[in-house]
Formats: structure tokens, C-alpha cells, sequence
């Protein structure tokens, strides 16, 4: 095997940074892709990846250190593999793992005497040690003796510019301690904190643990921030001063429901596992309803708005600023203005979107395209929804430009202090969720 030598299958919002941290540490890494368009541009020394810029990819690529491919075969010279593959939900919200499958029968044909190999995809706790050993155990090798085997959980926030993938500390349980201190050693390499724990299911219920909470509080904000609009309450206010607390608070926000591949999804490894096992998840699975519904009712707030200005939304021109689930990010996984898109078409809107990070997408086998932001086009709408609070877009302008705006994020608010007050007193053609 080579020294200082990493393998990563699955170059993505994970796989890709991860690697590229170790190109940076002076790593010789191998990333593998099922997606040849991937592989090219990466080859070319482009990234597809907001995270990482293209200066990045082509220094490693041209130095030699980074070799972006689609075979297995070169994983057999690396000390460590690193799994960074999707796992999705099923339709049925119950998890799917052909992905993690797939990889791990992939590794089968490499897999050499010494290596470590540490699952980072999200999956249901026990999924390291009852799902991917026995694959790799194929081999006639032994997790724990012949080769190692680890889960440490990616910890990955897109866009987040203020924590580096180096400063977030890094979780890792083995299926046995030796294989728990073999991962850790890796990861110290490039993490600056390494904490290790005592099995690998351990460090998957971390993980899911984190998503959950957040899922939960999500659904908490939503469920209240409904309740709190039919009381005439502004539960934008009502958070801010709560977070004046110096302890006990943790503030969360109310939004148009939830979005990105991990807090709507990992709850459910955790749900679809406990009921397995004949347990109950009462408080995840009504944070999914509330979250669920958040579209259906946005959509149903921009009705009541038109409706106070004598308009209908059958045939109203609407407009959605923003698409990505979170701001500053060109990611649309799971985004909630995808089901306010349907909802309102549904309704027989003519719908329209602008986001300058996403210039394009298929959905539901159409291409839909960004709109150049402007006076007119603000101007030529019927109601103007803010789903994406991006920092870019110029609040004041759209406000002054807009016959009507609904305001699924407070961003008005945030952003324009100036326009606190008048958005407070009811200003007649801005709305906040």
C-alpha cells in the first residue's frame, strides 16, 4: 500500500471537500464516481461542488495528487477508504442503502490486508456492523483483524463559510477499538479534533441524534409560528426575545418547511430502525407532519394575501425568489419551493423563479429556468414569495418594486432594519410568514 494515501467513493457535497482536504495535507487520494461527467470535469480541473473552488481541484489534479475516476482498482494501494455515498429515503420513508451496498461489493474486489475502511454516509445505528462487514467479510478477511472498519459521521454544512470541514470535530467508532484508533489516526492527519467513541453504533446515533434535534425544534418553530399568525401574534418577535436568554434557549426559526439530503431524511433512519425494534418515535414523526405541511400551508397564506387584494390564483403571475433549501447554497435536494412550485401550479398559477445559484433545473420532467431579476419582472407579478432567503438579493428593491410580497423567511426584516417598522405596522403590500 502507499503511504499518505486515501480513497474516497462518492465526490459530492461530502466526498469531494473531504478530499480535497487531504490533497491539501499532502495526501495522494483516489476518487471514485459512478458519474463520468463528473469525472471529466474533475479530470479537467473543474468542481461542480460551491464549496470548492475550481483553483482547488486543478492543483491537486496537476500536481499529481488527486486521480478522480470511475474504476475501484486503484483503491487497492490506498491505507484508507473512505464511503461518501447518498442514502435516501424510499417513498415509503424507509431508508435506502443500495448505494452503501453497492460501494461496499465494489470494495469486495480490492480490499487488502491493513486497510481501514469508514463509512460517512448517514444510515441507522448498527448498519456499520450488520450491513457493511458481512459484505467485506466476503473476501475472507475479518473486520477487526484482517482490515479495519469504522463509521464517523460527515458533519458537512453547505455554504457555511465561518466552519471549515478541518474545524468541525470529527466523530469515529469503530466495530471494534483497534479499528476505532486505526480511523482516528487517519482523520488526524487533517482534522484538528479527532473524538473517538466506543463502537460504531454509537457514532451512527450521534449523528442521527444531530439531525433529529434540529428536525424536531424545525417542527416545534412551524407548528407554533402557524398557531401564533391566527392569535395576531408576530412570532418573529417572539423568538428574538426569547433568545435574549442567556441559557436554557435555543433559537430556531419557522420557515417553509424543511430541505437539504439531511434533516428531512435522517430522522427517519432513526424512526424506520426504533419501529423495527417494536419502538415508538412520537415526537419525529409529528415533526415531519408539521414540516411536511409547511408548503401546503405557504401556499395557502399567498391565497388569503391575493384574496385581501381582490386577486385569485388562478391564472396570478407568481414569482419565487429562491429555490435552494438554504441560502447562498446552489443546492435544491429536498427544497420546499419545489412542492410551493407544484402546489401553486396545482392552482392554476403561472409560476415563475429566480435564483442566482441555480440557473436551471428538471422537475417533473420540465426545464425550468431562472428569471433575470428586475423592476419589471417584480413589477409584472402578482404576489413576489420569498422562499430563499439568499444575501444577495436586494430586499429593498424588491419591496419597492413588488405589488405584493410574502415573506417565508423574515428576511425583509433582517436585512433592511429601515424597513422593521413599516413591515411591523402592516405595511399593505408585504407579508412575513
Amino acid at each position: 500500500m502507499r503511504q499518505n494515501s486515501f480513497g474516497v467513493i462518492g465526490l459530492g457535497y461530502v466526498g469531494l471537500p473531504l478530499a480535497m482536504e487531504f490533497c491539501k495535507a499532502g495526501h495522494h487520494v483516489v476518487g471514485v464516481d459512478v458519474d463520468q461527467n463528473k469525472i471529466r470535469e474533475l479530470q479537467s480541473g473543474r468542481s461542480y461542488i460551491g464549496d470548492v473552488p475550481d483553483t482547488e481541484v486543478a492543483s491537486a489534479v496537476r500536481s499529481g495528487l488527486f486521480c478522480p475516476t470511475t474504476e475501484y482498482g486503484p483503491l487497492a494501494q490506498v491505507e484508507t477508504i473512505s464511503i461518501c455515498v447518498p442514502t435516501p429515503l424510499r417513498k415509503t420513508r424507509e431508508p435506502d442503502v443500495s448505494f452503501v451496498v453497492s460501494v461496499a461489493e465494489g470494495i469486495v474486489n480490492v480490499l487488502q490486508r491493513g486497510q481501514t475502511v469508514i463509512l460517512e454516509s448517514t444510515v441507522y445505528p448498527g448498519c456499520t456492523d450488520e450491513l457493511v462487514a458481512p459484505i467485506l467479510e466476503r473476501t475472507g478477511l475479518k473486520a477487526g483483524e484482517d482490515f479495519y472498519l469504522a463509521f464517523s459521521p460527515e458533519r458537512v454544512d453547505p455554504g457555511n463559510r465561518q466552519h471549515r470541514m478541518r474545524d468541525i470535530p470529527k466523530l469515529v467508532g469503530g466495530v471494534n477499538p483497534v479499528s476505532t484508533e486505526k480511523a482516528a489516526d487517519f482523520y488526524r492527519r487533517v482534522f484538528q479534533t479527532v473524538l473517538t467513541m466506543s463502537s460504531a453504533k454509537e457514532a451512527e446515533m450521534a449523528k442521527l441524534l444531530e439531525n433529529t434535534f434540529r428536525a424536531v425544534n424545525i417542527g416545534l418553530v412551524n407548528e407554533l409560528a402557524t398557531m401564533s399568525h391566527q392569535m395576531g401574534i408576530d412570532f418573529w418577535q417572539v423568538v428574538d426575545a426569547a433568545a435574549t436568554k442567556p441559557y436554557g434557549f435555543m433559537p430556531f426559526y419557522p420557515g417553509p418547511g424543511w430541505g437539504g439530503h439531511c434533516i428531512p431524511i435522517d430522522p427517519f433512519y432513526l424512526s424506520w430502525k426504533a419501529k423495527a425494534d417494536g419502538l415508538e418515535t412520537g415526537f419525529i414523526d409529528h415533526a415531519g407532519h408539521i414540516n411536511d405541511r409547511m408548503p401546503i400551508y405557504v401556499v395557502q397564506r399567498i391565497s388569503h394575501l391575493l384574496n385581501q387584494h381582490r386577486k385569485c390564483l388562478k391564472d396570478a403571475n407568481i414569482l419565487l425568489l429562491g429555490v435552494a433549501y438554504k441560502r447562498d447554497v446552489g443546492d435544491i435536494r429536498e427544497s420546499p419551493a419545489l412542492t410551493i412550485l407544484d402546489l401553486l401550479e396545482q392552482d392554476g398559477a403561472r409560476v415563475s423563479y429566480h435564483d442566482p445559484y441555480i440557473a436551471s433545473f428538471q422537475h417533473l420532467g420540465r426545464e425550468w429556468k431562472s428569471q433575470p431579476l428586475d423592476a419589471g419582472l417584480l413589477r409584472r407579478q402578482d404576489c413576489v414569495v420569498i422562499v430563499t432567503d439568499h444575501t444577495c438579493f436586494d430586499y429593498p428593491s424588491i419591496v419597492r418594486d413588488s405589488p405584493l410580497v410574502f415573506d417565508t423567511r423574515n428576511a425583509i426584516r433582517r436585512a433592511c432594519p429601515e424597513l422593521v417598522e413599516r413591515v411591523r405596522s402592516g405595511q399593505p403590500h408585504v407579508e412575513v410568514l
